[in-house]
């Protein structure tokens, strides 16, 4: 099938390019030459683990292709997928101008084509609020009388795991208006699907929510695991053993039930916020998402509050003139994505208060300093950023940090204190390497010499 992806984000990149990898033809339309140039030479301007050499591969194949020519793009598309982003406002409502600009440029490439060229299929792959398909369809046959069909086809790819996602699938969900889309978006898919996994057509107002409803389910799982934690501190319960006892349930399971810093990235806190703000609109009360939320953002605050209490418990004043090493910027490991990161707050905060702030990430360095710019001291390894700290806080579990050398790790201190925002390393262990430990749900390690200077 020939293929037209506007956007070369996220999804709409790794969407087109494993598209690709199945013999479609695909081109990616962006409005940012610097990216399309950059994918040209076969760069991904993302970090997603296989990407780059999968774009490579299509791209000499002749499969796929990067291009800011509209013309060209939408030509002789069969299907085009709409992967623009929508950003939110403060209470999370999507702001819909790109996704209605590509619809508007869409419909003039359907009344510019010939009498005989067949009816696109139209493809919102954005996450978006429920009833945007509908303005979609609505801008394209503003500018044409001619024949489309319009489909809803929501992503559920985690980063650092998308392309096994993509192509191992364990649904595909497709909202369609017409029988022509849904046939048509169900042969697309089918290269997907053949271990078994389901294909559910349904109508397009349906296929919107089930995205936004299986993120709220997830992000609500990681902040009831958190709730659970902070009340295991409080009674001197942990929460390791607690989550493992309830986990044992088959009905609970144990995905997303880890207690940490709460969820980040760019989809968790949108959707969450979409959908209260989604409740307002037509004034149906969201109270267990409006919760969800509230404790997500109170867990990066208590667990800022343990900083500050041990450099003094008042204020952050303590913290003027410490330095503090941070491992881990990127959300989640596997992506560079630093999007509502907690660290990044974390980094914030400490940088306000007056600390030096030296952090490691083993991907996200790039995207922290369009943010943070020289703020913050960038270290190439793990143990540069802990030199001369007064403490260390882990806020990405990546692989290289659950099993540091204790021993070195205290030599380059100047303090040996750990705060693990993701409770990766032992309470036992860093006992008896002689650390004060503070994680979460867990009770703290506190060395006596420690303690009474604190």
């Amino acid at each position: 099938m020939r293929i037209t992806m506007v956007g070369t984000g996220y999804v709409g990149l790794v969407t087109g390019t494993c598209l690709a990898n199945t013999g479609n033809d695909v081109t990616c339309l962006d409005v940012v030459q610097a990216k399309i140039d950059k994918l040209n030479a076969g760069i991904s301007p993302i970090y997603e683990p296989g990407l780059d050499e999968l774009i490579q591969r299509n791209a000499k194949a002749g499969r796929l292709d990067f291009t800011t020519d509209k013309a060209q793009a939408y030509g002789d598309a069969e299907i085009v997928f709409i992967c623009v982003g929508t950003p939110s406002d403060d209470k999370g409502r999507a702001d819909l101008k790109y996704v209605l600009a590509a619809a508007s440029d869409i419909g003039d490439a359907i009344e510019a084509g010939g009498p005989d060229a067949p009816a696109k299929v139209v493809v919102v792959k954005s996450t978006v609020p429920v009833g945007t398909n509908a303005k979609v369809q609505a801008a394209i046959a503003a500018k044409t009388s001619k024949p489309f069909h319009m489909a809803s086809n929501p992503e559920f790819l985690k980063e650092g795991a998308a392309i096994n996602d993509f192509n191992k699938p364990d649904r595909v969900v497709i909202g369609a208006a017409t029988d022509e889309a849904a046939d048509t978006m169900r042969k697309l898919y089918e290269p997907f699907v053949r271990q078994g996994h389901p294909i559910y057509v349904m109508d397009i107002p349906s296929a919107e929510m089930v995205k936004y409803a299986a993120n709220a389910m997830l992000a609500t799982k990681i902040s009831f695991i958190n709730e659970i934690a902070n009340l295991c501190e409080a009674y001197g319960a942990d929460i390791d053993r607690v989550r493992i006892g309830m986990c044992a349930d088959k009905r609970i399971g144990n995905q997303f039930l880890y207690p940490g810093l709460g969820y980040g990235g760019s989809c968790f806190p949108k959707d969450v916020l979409a959908c209260i703000s989604m409740g307002e609109d037509v004034n149906t009360k969201t109270a267990v998402l409006s919760s969800v939320h509230y404790v997500n953002q109170q867990q990066r605050k208590a667990f800022w509050e343990k900083i500050v209490g041990h450099f003094g418990g008042r204020g952050s004043g303590g913290l003027t003139g410490k330095t503090v090493g941070v491992w881990g910027i990127a959300f989640k490991p596997g992506t560079d994505d630093i999007r509502e990161a907690p660290a990044v707050s974390l980094m914030e905060r400490l940088i306000d208060a007056g600390a030096t702030v030296k952090a490691y990430d083993p991907v996200a360095e790039e995207t922290a300093r369009e943010k943070l710019g020289d703020l913050v001291t960038y270290t190439p390894e793990p143990y540069a950023a802990a030199e001369q700290a007064d403490a260390l806080v882990i806020c990405t579990d990546w692989d290289e940090f659950k099993a540091p050398d204790l021993a070195r790790l205290k030599t380059t201190m100047n303090a040996p204190v750990i705060f693990d925002g993701r409770n990766i390393l032992s309470n036992d262990d860093l006992a008896a390497a002689g650390f004060t430990y503070h994680s979460v749900g867990r009770a703290s390690v506190v060395q006596e010499t420690q303690a009474a200077t604190a």
